[in-house]
C-alpha cells in the first residue's frame, strides 16, 4: 500500500517551514482507495515568493485547521503504507518535524519518484515533476498546489511501476531508517544548528573532529550528511556524536577558514589534502607578430599561470568571457579558427588584431587590464564582505598578492588604520591554494567592495 504525498510550505529557513497544504492519495497499486486534501494554518507568515508560486496566501489560511487538528487523519491514512513523493526526503522531513513538535515520532518508509525516474527513465532531459510528466504526455493541472502535484505524482508513479518489471529497482530505492530518516539524536543536532554561512565540525564521542566543511546553510548541509547513503557516509553518521560550528557571514571567509583548518586538523573523513586544489590554468604568450594570446592548459603547478581552474572547460569558458567582455580577438585566443579575420571583426566586437589592424601595444595593454581585473598578483588590498551580523563586516587582507588572514570590524577607522587592521586580522597561511580560492570566488561572485591599500 502506498500513500502518494505532496506538501506545500511557507518557505523560510531550513526546518522552520510550516505546512500550508497537504494532499495524500492512498493507492493500493491499482486504484486510489482513500484520499485526504486540506489547507493547513501554519501559524506563521508565508514567504512572498511562495505566495506567487502557489497562489496560497495568509488570508486563505486563517480559518484552515492547524496541523494538530489534522495530525490524526494523516497518521491513519498513512498507516502501514510507503510514502511516495517527488523529492520524498523534503516532504518526509517536513512531516516528521511537524509531528515532532507535537511530541509524536512519525516514521514511515519512503519512496522517491525522482530517484525512481532517474533509474527507470534515464533518457529524460529533466526529472523535475512538471517537465517529466509533460514529456510523458501526462495531463497536469493546479501545478504547485498539493493536490495537483499529488495527482501528477500518482500518474507518474503508475508509469514507473509498469516500467519496473522485475521490481528490483523499487526495492533498492525504498529508504529504510538507516538511509533516509534521522534519529532523534540527529534531529536534535540539526535543529540546534543555524541556517547561516560558516564552518561546521562533526565530532566523535571524544570530541575529535571527524569531518569539517563550509556551507551557506550549515543546518541544511549537516542534514544532508545525515541522510546521504554509501558506506563512508553511514560510518560518519554513526560516529558523529556532536556538531559544532563557527559563523563567518562571508562565504569566501568560510572557504578560506576551511582550507586553513583542514591543513591543521586533517579530519579522517575529509578527502586527503593535495598539494594544489586546481588542475588547469590560463597562460599568456606572444605570437610571432607580438600580440598577446591566451590559452588554457593543464599545469603541474601554478608556475606562470595567470589564473587557475578545476577543469579545462572552466579555463576555456573564462577565456571566452574575457574575450567578450574586453573586446579581445577570439582568433588570437583560440576560440575562432577563421583563416583571415574573425567574425567578431565583422560585427565590430574585435578591433582587428587578427589581421594586424589594431596597434600591438594597445591590444596587449587591454589584455593585461583584463587579466589584472581578476588577479591578486602583486596587489595590496582589503576584500570587504558580509559579517556575522548586521553592522559588522568581514575584512580579508591581501599583501603583495598573498592572502594574510581575515577579521571582523564595524567601524571604518579600523580598516583605514593599517596597524589597527592588522591587530584584528587572524593570521592565516597564504599559498597557491588560497590564491586559487580567492580568485575563483571573485570571478563568480560579488563581494561588498575591494579597497586598495597604500604602500
Amino acid at each position: 500500500m502506498y500513500a502518494i504525498l505532496d506538501i506545500e510550505t511557507t518557505g523560510g529557513k531550513f526546518n522552520e517551514e510550516g505546512i500550508t497544504e497537504i494532499a495524500i492519495h492512498k493507492f493500493d497499486g491499482h486504484e486510489v482507495v482513500d484520499k485526504f486534501i486540506s489547507l493547513v494554518n501554519p501559524e506563521k507568515e508565508i514567504q512572498p515568493f511562495v505566495v506567487n508560486l502557489t497562489g496560497i496566501n495568509n488570508k486563505m489560511l486563517r480559518t484552515a485547521p492547524k496541523f494538530h487538528e489534522v495530525a490524526k487523519r494523516i497518521v491513519e491514512i498513512t498507516d502501514s503504507t510507503v510514502l511516495v513523493a517527488h523529492n520524498a526526503q523534503f516532504d518526509y522531513r517536513i512531516l516528521r518535524t511537524e509531528f515532532r513538535r507535537l511530541g509524536y515520532n512519525f516514521e514511515r518508509k519512503t519512496l522517491c519518484t525522482v530517484d525512481l525516474s532517474k533509474k527507470l527513465i534515464p533518457e529524460a532531459q529533466s526529472h523535475s515533476l512538471g517537465k517529466l510528466v509533460r514529456s510523458l504526455g501526462i495531463p497536469v493541472s493546479d501545478r504547485h498546489r498539493a493536490n495537483g502535484d499529488a495527482v501528477a505524482t500518482l500518474k507518474l508513479f503508475k508509469v514507473l511501476l509498469s516500467k519496473d518489471s522485475d521490481k528490483s529497482i523499487i526495492k533498492s530505492v525504498i529508504r529504510n531508517k538507516e538511509h533516509g530518516e534521522l534519529s532523534d539524536r540527529q534531529l536534535d543536532i540539526v535543529e540546534s544548528l543555524p541556517s547561516e554561512t560558516g564552518v561546521y565540525y562533526m565530532h566523535d564521542k571524544d570530541g575529535d573532529i571527524l569531518y569539517l566543511g563550509d556551507s551557506t546553510n550549515i543546518k541544511k548541509r549537516v542534514n544532508q550528511h545525515f541522510t546521504n547513503s554509501g558506506k563512508r557516509s553511514r560510518q560518519l553518521q554513526k560516529a558523529t556524536k556532536k556538531v559544532s560550528f563557527e559563523r563567518t557571514g562571508s562565504e569566501l571567509a568560510a572557504q578560506l577558514k576551511t582550507n586553513e583548518e583542514l591543513i591543521r586538523n586533517r579530519p579522517r573523513y575529509n578527502q586527503k589534502l593535495t598539494k594544489r586544489n586546481f588542475s588547469h590554468g590560463i597562460f599568456a604568450s606572444l605570437n610571432e607578430r607580438g600580440y598577446m594570446t591566451l590559452s588554457a592548459q593543464k599545469i603541474a603547478n601554478r608556475g606562470n599561470a595567470i589564473a587557475t581552474f578545476n577543469s579545462l572547460a572552466g579555463a576555456k569558458n573564462f577565456i571566452f568571457k574575457l574575450t567578450k567582455d574586453s573586446t579581445l580577438c577570439p582568433k588570437l585566443n583560440g576560440i575562432s579558427e577563421a583563416k583571415k579575420n574573425c567574425s567578431n571583426y565583422d560585427s565590430g566586437e574585435c578591433k582587428g588584431a587578427c589581421i594586424e589592424k589594431e596597434n600591438v601595444q594597445e591590444y596587449n595593454q587591454r589584455v593585461e587590464v583584463a587579466i589584472q581585473q581578476y588577479s591578486l598578483n602583486g596587489k595590496n588590498e582589503i576584500i570587504v564582505d558580509k559579517g556575522r551580523e548586521i553592522g559588522e563586516y568581514c575584512a580579508i587582507l591581501i599583501k603583495n598578492g598573498l592572502f594574510k588572514g581575515f577579521g571582523y570590524y564595524d567601524l571604518n577607522h579600523q580598516i583605514n588604520n593599517i596597524h589597527i587592521l592588522e591587530s584584528i586580522i587572524v593570521p592565516m597561511n597564504g599559498d597557491q591554494n588560497t590564491t586559487h580560492i580567492i580568485e575563483s570566488y571573485l570571478r563568480k561572485r560579488r563581494v561588498l567592495k575591494v579597497l586598495e591599500l597604500s604602500n
